[in-house]
């Protein structure tokens, strides 16, 4: 198979975001997207691709069409109404010591 037709049928895959989790971090964070033809493919991908250097504990793949997002235009009536319910915000709790990370 030529280049061509190989870049073809790569862009003919589902597209899957990534998310990895670094061993200092607590959480998984996007790192990029790529095409694979299934779930279990994109995994072997990204390990290949975004963990070269032995820095992630865990990935997540998630196929890019799953994701539903709210539109930059919608900011200020999906953002603004939550600023004038100060109790959701943690200032007002006093976190002990003990829990460490939250």
């Amino acid at each position: 198979m030529n280049n061509a037709n190989n870049a073809k049928a790569l862009s003919e895959w589902p597209l899957w975001e990534i998310f990895v989790r670094s061993k200092q971090g607590l959480e998984h964070k996007h790192c990029g997207s790529l095409h694979a033809s299934d779930a279990q493919h994109a995994l072997q991908m990204a390990r290949d691709v975004y963990t070269r250097r032995q820095e992630g504990v865990s990935i997540w793949v998630l196929p890019s069409a799953a994701i539903t997002a709210s539109e930059p235009n919608d900011k200020s009536e999906f953002f603004e109404p939550s600023s004038d319910k100060i109790y959701r915000h943690p200032t007002f709790y006093v976190i002990p010591d003990e829990v460490g990370h939250m």
